[in-house]
């Protein structure tokens, strides 16, 4: 019966502009979105990537980083009550390392973190300045059959790692970005990279997929908002316009089975061989001819 209950997921989105490295007023955003989303009967809710500190958060660095155990964060967890959250944040770790993490929030506490893994230094993105690695890929469990695979934006342009993410058993992508159009260059359209990414990954795992872009403009960029809600067939069930608001949709864990029953990448995956591969790809790759045994 248990199983039962929790088959339908109720998913939503929190579209929104940030104010840069003002953690105040951030934090009083998220507090009404939250309360929007208690209200339209959401049970997971995921923000955009750093949506307490901004997309440019950094430059003021030590005074918005905050630590895993922040009241502020504890407060916006007991806020959630039984909802789940995803929210961005710039973590301080141990010996003052700094993270672009995203943490997954409910009933009071901080119960899952990811740090982005795939930093990007082009174009317009300097994170490689400001940012330690973050170094593992696993999943959040959550009720029932859903199993969360969180990623930051950038992450999901290495393949590997939402292959990776899928491998540990996700069946739901989680993706907070923070997109803007000038960001990677004039010849290069970011809204329909999104799109098409977002679809093609779902499709091809047999999951749903959530992305979560930030809206307004901070300084140099121009975020176009766009958020949207993937079925495991790569259908968009709920897609935002270019300002604030809150969508949702409601999932259900029978697609998820019916999709990987007529595709199943996951089954299909070859862990041996692709580790086999990997290993020597890495003894290899990047070696000078001149000094590289090919033997």
């Amino acid at each position: 019966m248990g199983a039962e209950l929790t088959r339908y997921l109720n998913l939503g989105a929190a579209q929104m502009a940030s104010a840069i490295g003002d953690l105040d007023a951030n934090l009083a955003t998220h507090h009404r979105l939250i309360g929007q989303a208690r209200n339209l009967g959401i049970e997971c809710l995921v923000f955009p990537e750093l949506s307490l500190a901004g997309h440019y958060g950094a430059e003021n660095l030590l005074n918005v980083a905050m630590h895993r155990d922040d009241t502020r964060l504890l407060d916006l967890s007991k806020a959630a009550g039984e909802m789940e959250i995803v929210v961005g944040f710039i973590e301080e770790g141990p010996a003052a390392q700094f993270y672009n993490a995203a943490a997954v929030l409910k009933n009071g506490r901080l119960v899952y973190i990811h740090r982005k893994l795939n930093l990007p230094s082009y174009g317009r993105l300097i994170e490689t300045k400001y940012y330690a690695l973050g170094r593992f890929v696993d999943t959040h469990p959550m009720p029932g059959d859903w199993r969360m695979g969180l990623l930051i934006c950038a992450d999901l342009y290495n393949p590997a790692l939402v292959h990776l993410s899928f491998l540990h058993g996700a069946t739901l992508l989680t993706a907070p970005i923070s997109s803007g159009r000038e960001a990677v260059g004039d010849e290069f359209d970011n809204p329909d990279s999104w799109a098409t990414t977002m679809k093609f990954y779902s499709m091809m795992y047999g999951a749903p997929s959530i992305m979560v872009n930030r809206c307004g403009v901070e300084e140099d960029l121009t975020f176009w908002g766009g958020s949207r809600i993937l079925d495991p067939f790569g259908r968009v069930l709920a897609q935002a316009g270019e300002g604030e608001e809150v969508i949702a949709a409601k999932l259900d864990y029978a697609e998820v089975r019916r999709a990987r029953a007529l595709l199943p990448t996951v089954r299909d995956s070859n862990i041996s061989l692709v580790q086999r591969e990997m290993e020597r790809l890495t003894a290899k790759l990047g070696v000078p001819d001149i000094v590289r045994d090919d033997e």
